[in-house]
């Protein structure tokens, strides 16, 4: 699932390609991605794109009103708003007038003057979505709640943290406690921290807690920076947004050496999750077995982080 760097390189990208242009066709080829009822796609056509924006995981398209002598944009105002949540397989691609659509996994297309923004999703389960919705208000109830960390204080971060009970793995990648971090980036964040990923919150220390802050923030600032930089002058395309990079420390390369250590990054498989590890670097040479691991934690492992828990 595209995390925070990876939504924060769409935004990035979305600014330069299609914000200030004006929606000439919306095309919907998945009757299961539209899950709003009111307003309807159609409202969207004519009006022109004010801004695009971050919730959590969800990518916000902000359009203008139609009339253009009062579009203002503010809060509370006459803007519609659309929502799309990625989930694990979609991606947007931005195609140029006139060039080929990729297919069969085109879920939608909204046409502007000089090409297309498609939403692309590859596999049987359809889980990306849209939500088109006429108010702040109403985007907002979209919006799993979770701290903005790069926006928190230390102050805010350890209480956000601590506030329950739970493995750092999954107060990281939980959207009520935390914004925008997924199975991949925490394990970049505790990697960096030096931290095991089944440490409880309640037994961080203050010193511990105030390296996870600065690993969190260290981590996502570098590889949003890194991506855009990337990305500078073409839209990402469908295998450029991966929760597995090559220059990752950790995630997705079990077996391979610790960048720091160069001992074998260790891996851990529960439901349908994986996490990534150095045993030397974070957890004092131990190594849990996949069993061991199920029984320390029962039902304090997310058993998924493809969704916040909204439809």
């Amino acid at each position: 699932m595209p995390e925070l760097p990876d939504i924060e390189l769409y935004l990035h990208s979305l600014r330069r390609e299609v914000v200030g242009k004006a929606i000439r066709q919306v095309r919907i080829m998945s009757p299961f991605l539209v899950r709003s009822v009111a307003p309807a796609p159609e409202e969207l056509v004519g009006r022109t794109l004010h801004e695009v924006f971050r919730i959590g995981k969800r990518i916000v398209f902000q359009f203008e009103t139609q009339d253009a002598e009062s579009a203002k944009c503010s809060p509370g105002g006459d803007s519609l708003y659309l929502a799309v949540h990625l989930m694990i397989a979609g991606r947007l691609r931005w195609l140029k007038s006139g060039a080929k659509g990729p297919g069969k996994i085109m879920q939608s297309a909204f046409d502007f003057d000089d090409g297309t923004l498609a939403l692309t999703e590859a596999g049987k389960k359809k889980r990306a979505s849209i939500h088109i919705v006429a108010n702040e208000a109403d985007l907002r109830k979209h919006d799993p709640g979770g701290l903005e960390v790069m926006d928190a204080s230390m102050a805010e971060f350890a209480a956000a943290l601590i506030r329950e009970n739970h493995t750092i793995k999954r107060a990281l990648t939980d959207p009520r406690i935390l914004s925008g971090i997924g199975n991949a980036y925490s394990d970049e964040i505790l990697h960096a921290a030096r931290l095991s990923p089944f440490l409880h919150t309640s037994k961080l220390t203050e010193a511990q807690v105030q390296r996870l802050y600065d690993s969190t923030r260290e981590t996502l600032n570098a590889w949003t920076a890194k991506l855009r930089k990337e990305f500078a002058n073409r839209f990402p395309g469908a295998g450029d947004v991966t929760a597995f990079r090559n220059d990752f420390a950790v995630h997705g390369r079990f077996e391979k050496p610790c960048p720091v250590c160069g001992d074998p990054v260790q891996r851990i498989r529960y439901a349908d999750n994986e996490t990534n590890y150095c045993a030397t670097c974070q957890t004092e040479g131990r190594i849990l077995a996949d069993r061991s691991l199920s029984r320390l934690l029962k039902d304090d492992w997310p058993r998924s982080f493809d969704d916040d828990g909204q439809a």
